[in-house]
Parts: C-alpha cells; structure tokens; sequence
C-alpha cells in the first residue's frame, strides 16, 4: 500500500542526503520521481545535502496546490512513481493535507522530509501536520552532536555565535557560520534551555574562577 512517510531529526542529520538516496536508489530501477522543496541552501528549485550532492527540484510556492500541480503534469503525460518533498516544515498545513491526498487518491508514496521544530523547541506547522496525518514517522538514525558531545536534540538560531530566542519562524541560514550572520547550530536539551552554543561555552571556558582560591 502506499504510504505517506515523514522522516524526522534535527539539522545536520542527513535528511537531505537520505531523500537524495531514495531518489538515487528508484531512478536507477527505472522509477519517475517528483521532488518538491523549498528555501533549500542550495537556491531556488534544487534539493541539496552538505556532502556537496544536488539535483534539480520543483520549488514550492506560497498557496501552491501540490496534487492538482502533479494530477496537472500526469495528464500532460508525466510520470511520477513517487514525490518526495524536502524542507517540508516550510509547507502549509493545507500542502500536506494535499500530499496526503496524492497517496490515497492517486495511489503514490510520498517521502516528506523536515525537522521538527523550530529555533523557540516550537513545532513547524507542516511538520506538526505531518505528525497527525503520516502513516509512518522515521526519526533519523545518524545523530547530530551538540558541542558538548552529547545528541543534539534542538535546533538553536544564532548571531554573531549567541543564541536567540525571538523572532520570524522561517529565518533562511546554515549550520554554524561565523561572524554577525544569521546561523543554526544544533544542541543537546540541556544546552538549548541554558542557550549555551559552541562559542558561548569556549568564552565560558576563558572567563576567570569564581571560586576563591587561597595560597598555603
């Protein structure tokens, strides 16, 4: 039966790399995809993982329908054995609910690929969506590590390499860059309610001993 399947982690896990496999893997047995995303790192209509891989994808857009987009290119001829849809906690509620409806209506397995929540520990509204209506969840098994060593478990947005807590859900960056920019960084649960990151703990780690300390 097909089945609409939501593959779940934090960044930095694979996610990206995993949905290019998939597509890898039903290509070379003679399989059509159609891939969506959107917001990827890579610009506008690719699917890219950090290992340097990218193929070329349909970017979704802001009140896109996505099953009269694919019963629209099925009746022009196309094929589509299987959807994947990367970054799909940027996608509308009613976009998931319409990806659903590709795999009972139309009888096609969906892949659908996203972090769960966002920088505030809040859920994305696709990715809650998702959680309600998947027939299967996945969570990633490659760990992402928190600067401590620990499993990262939260994704943090960070300026300048300190944590913030406020602002747009959807804010467009990349994992641990430098300097004033915009970035994410993922960290364990602990870490993430302290809002401690990989530069706050190495300037934690310089600051001076509080403890007093008495010659003999």
């Amino acid at each position: 039966m097909p089945e609409l399947v939501f593959f779940s982690g934090t960044m930095d896990c694979g996610k990206s790399t995993l949905a290019l496999q998939i597509e890898h893997n039903r290509s070379a047995r003679g399989l059509v995809g159609m891939i969506f995303t959107r917001d990827d790192r890579a610009g506008e209509g690719k699917l890219s993982s950090r290992l340097g891989l990218v193929t070329d994808a349909v970017e979704v857009e802001d009140g896109q329908d996505l099953y009269a987009y694919l019963v629209d290119h099925l009746s022009k001829g196309g094929r589509a054995d299987y959807v994947i849809a990367d970054e799909a906690q940027f996608l509308a509620p009613d976009q998931i609910d319409q990806l659903a409806r590709v795999v009972d209506d139309l009888g096609v397995d969906v892949f659908a690929f996203g972090i769960t929540t966002d920088f505030r520990s809040k859920l994305f509204p696709g990715s809650q969506r998702l959680v309600e209506l998947s027939d299967r969840i996945e969570v990633l098994q490659v760990e992402a590590l928190c600067w401590c060593g620990a499993r990262a478990t939260h994704n943090a947005r960070t300026v300048g390499g300190e944590m913030v807590v406020e602002g747009a859900q959807v804010v467009i960056g990349d994992v641990n860059r430098l300097g004033g920019e915009i970035g994410y960084e993922v960290l364990c649960r602990r870490h993430h309610r302290r809002r401690m990151t990989a530069a706050s703990s190495r300037a934690a780690t310089l600051s001076p001993d509080v403890l007093p300390v008495t010659s003999v």
